[in-house]
């Protein structure tokens, strides 16, 4: 059964048996917001992009986006650029897959982003979500969805961080501004 996360919101990525989860897929889906226009309703192609950025000790040391598909461990892999989005509410357009067992000790958070490559505001953007699924079975564990659009072009969706002895995914959900995740650093440091 999913959980429907809100904002700041965190679940532990424990099996409900006990055991720990060892993957987890990181799904990003959207659609183009129809606007109306002299002829008609039309869209506009919206390319966003989903980033991982794994952290040690609230240091960058890595990032998997779509120009670096594969962390340089290997536990972190982007399965590709979707360049028009149109999952919305189904399946995901971009996703980030997570070896948790694969992940080297000394990272311990790894935070998901998504920035609209193409510049249009998430006010163009309708149907956003980012979501967790237990990758051994595909069950989703956990969804945000991404509510009332904005003036802004990126969003910190999530993290998932080190918690004793396993893991916890936190919806983050912070709005931000950049073309790419190099531009959202400054805003990723107060969400560690």
């Amino acid at each position: 059964m999913s959980v429907n996360l809100s904002k700041g919101q965190g679940i532990s990525l424990q099996k409900s048996d006990g055991g720990a989860l060892t993957a987890v897929r990181m799904g990003l889906g959207w659609q183009a917001a129809p606007r109306r226009g002299l002829f008609g309703t039309r869209t506009k192609e919206i390319d966003l992009d989903a980033s991982a950025v794994l952290f040690a000790e609230k240091q960058p040391v890595d990032v998997v986006f779509f120009r670096h598909l594969v962390s340089d461990d290997g536990s972190v892999r982007h399965t590709g650029d979707n360049l028009v989005g149109g999952a919305g509410q189904g399946g995901d357009d971009e996703a980030i897959l997570v070896d948790l067992q694969r992940v080297p000790v000394h990272i311990d958070q790894i935070v998901f982003t998504v920035n609209s490559f193409t510049g249009q505001t998430f006010a163009e953007v309708q149907n956003a979500f980012c979501r967790i699924v237990d990758e051994t079975n595909g069950q989703e564990l956990a969804r945000y969805t991404l509510t009332g659009g904005g003036k802004y072009t990126a969003q910190i969706m999530a993290k998932v961080h080190r918690t004793g002895g396993g893991w916890q995914m936190t919806a983050l959900g912070a709005a931000a501004d950049g073309r790419t995740f190099q531009d959202l650093m400054p805003a990723l440091l107060p969400h560690l």
